[in-house]
C-alpha cells in the first residue's frame, strides 16, 4: 500500500493555508511515541500536552501530508449509523455514551480553533445530506428524526427546501445539521501541531519511521539510524502506511478520494450555489460532497478509485457530476485538483485497537475524518495519562481475508453500489 505523493502540493488548502507548516523540533524521547502528524495524532499529542505527558510526534513527511490535509474540509458530527444502531450494538449505557460523544465531535473542533486560535477560516453554518429517491428520502429522515431526539440542531428537507438549500439539481430531499461546519484542513492541522508544540509537545517532521519493536517494558521507534524510545506508541497512519504493522493496514481498505475546485466564481452564479454557507454530501454510497470556500470557488469531492496515482477518470467523472448538478456551471473552469486516501472499514466504524501492551492504533474514520479523528485523538489520551474509558469501545485486530484480492473486489464492489444509486436504493 503504497501511496504517491502525487498533487500534494496542487490543493487548494496548501496554496491558501494561513497556519505556517510548524516548526520541528530534534527527535526526542518521550512516554509517548505518536507516529503520524495528522488529525489523531495531533489531537492525542494536544491533549496528553495538556496534561504534562511527555509526547512525540513523528511525521514521514510533513504535518497534514496525508488525508488531514486533503479531505474536503467538512466538519460533520456524528458515525455512518445512527443512535439506535449505537445502542442496539453496545447497549444502552455504552450506546449513549457513544451517541453523546459522536454528536459531539464538531463541537471539539470548533473548540479547539477558539482556544488556540488556529487560523484555517473556520465556518459554522452546517451540513446537508441529500437524497436522490423517495426510498433514500425515508432513511435519511428517520435519521434526522433519530438525532432531534438526541437533542440535535437538525431540519428536515423536502425537495424545494433541498433545491434552495444547495441550489443543485436532482434531489427527493434531505436533512441538515447546523452542529457542522468547515475549514481550510491543512490549517487546521498545521495550527494542532502548532498547538501541541505551544504545550509542550516535540514535533518532527521529514522522518519516516523504520521500525516499532517491544524496548524492555516500553518501545523503541526506529528512524532509520536514530532511535527513541516511549513507554507508549500511537500508530496514527491510517491510510499511509503498510510496513510499520502490515496487519494493522490489512484491516482497512484504502479508496482514492478526489477534489476538483472551480476558480473563483461570479457573484451571481456564487449565490445560486449554497446560499447559507453550509457544506453538502449524499446518502449514496458512491457520493459526492461540495462546499464553496472563502474565495468563491465550488469545492467538488467524490471517491471512487483505487491504487496510489491521482485517477484522472475519477477527476474526469466528478467534474461531468459537477456539471449535471450544477447546470449553472457551464464554461466555469477547473482551476486545482488533488487526490489522497482515506481508509475504510467493513463496518462503516472507526477503529481503535491496542495492538500490544501500550501499542495503540486509530483509524478508518471512512470519510469523516475531521471531527471524528480530533475525538478520537482527545479521547486516547484520556485514555492513556488518565485510564478514561474510551467512548468508542476499542476491537480486536482482523485483518481482511481478502485483502490482497481488495483492488478488483473494490471496483467489483463500487460498480455494484453505483448500480444501487442509480436505482435510488438506500445504501
Amino acid at each position: 500500500m503504497t501511496l504517491s505523493a502525487d498533487l500534494w502540493d496542487r490543493s487548494l488548502w496548501y496554496a491558501t493555508a494561513q497556519e505556517p507548516a510548524p516548526e520541528t523540533d530534534a527527535p526526542a524521547d518521550a512516554r509517548v511515541l505518536v507516529v503520524g502528524g495528522g488529525f489523531t495524532g495531533l489531537s492525542c499529542a494536544l491533549h496528553l500536552a495538556e496534561r504534562g505527558v511527555a509526547v512525540t510526534v513523528i511525521e514521514a513527511r510533513e504535518i497534514g501530508f496525508g488525508a488531514s490535509g486533503r479531505n474536503g474540509g467538512q466538519v460533520i458530527p456524528g458515525l455512518k449509523i445512527d443512535p439506535s444502531d449505537m445502542r442496539a450494538h453496545w447497549g444502552a449505557k455504552a450506546g449513549g455514551r457513544l451517541a453523546e460523544f459522536a454528536g459531539g465531535v464538531a463541537d471539539q473542533v470548533f473548540g479547539l480553533i477558539e482556544r488556540h486560535g488556529i487560523a484555517c477560516a473556520p465556518t459554522r453554518a452546517g451540513w446537508i445530506q441529500g437524497a436522490h429517491s423517495a426510498m433514500q428520502l425515508r432513511a435519511v429522515h428517520a435519521r434526522a428524526r433519530e438525532w432531534q431526539a438526541e437533542g440535535a440542531p437538525v431540519a428536515l428537507l423536502d425537495a424545494v427546501q433541498m433545491a434552495e438549500a444547495t441550489g443543485a439539481v436532482g434531489y427527493a430531499g434531505g436533512w441538515r445539521d447546523e452542529r457542522a461546519g468547515m475549514l481550510n484542513p491543512l490549517s487546521y492541522a498545521r495550527g494542532l501541531a502548532r498547538a501541541a508544540r505551544a504545550a509542550g509537545a516535540t514535533i518532527v517532521t521529514g522522518s519516516p519511521v523504520t521500525g516499532v519493536v517491544r524496548d524492555g517494558a516500553g518501545w523503541r521507534v526506529d528512524l532509520g539510524g536514530q532511535c527513541l524510545r516511549g513507554e507508549t506508541v500511537v500508530l496514527a497512519t491510517n491510510a499511509y502506511d503498510s510496513t510499520l504493522r502490515p496487519q494493522l493496514a490489512r484491516s482497512v481498505l484504502p479508496v482514492q478520494s478526489c477534489v476538483i475546485a472551480t476558480e473563483p466564481l461570479p457573484p451571481e452564479i456564487a449565490a445560486s450555489i449554497l446560499p447559507q454557507d453550509a457544506c453538502a454530501s449524499e446518502v449514496r454510497k458512491i457520493a459526492v460532497y461540495y462546499r464553496k470556500t472563502p474565495d468563491g470557488r465550488l469545492a467538488f469531492g467524490g471517491r471512487g478509485a483505487t491504487g496510489a496515482a491521482h485517477s484522472q477518470p475519477l477527476q474526469a467523472g466528478l467534474e461531468a457530476q459537477m456539471h449535471r448538478m450544477f447546470p449553472q456551471l457551464d464554461g466555469v473552469r477547473i482551476d486545482k485538483a488533488w487526490s489522497g486516501h482515506l481508509a475504510l472499514s467493513r463496518d462503516h466504524l472507526p477503529h481503535i485497537h491496542q495492538i500490544e501492551p501500550g501499542l495503540w492504533a486509530a483509524l478508518a474514520y471512512n470519510g469523516r475524518g475531521v471531527a471524528m479523528a480530533t475525538g478520537i485523538g482527545a479521547a486516547l489520551a484520556a485514555r492513556l495519562a488518565e485510564g478514561t474509558p474510551l467512548p468508542l469501545p476499542e476491537t480486536p485486530l482482523r485483518p481482511i481475508a481478502w485483502h490482497a484480492l481488495r483492488r478488483p473486489a473494490m471496483e467489483l464492489g463500487i460498480r455494484y453500489y453505483l448500480a444501487k444509486d442509480r436505482l435510488g436504493l438506500p445504501s
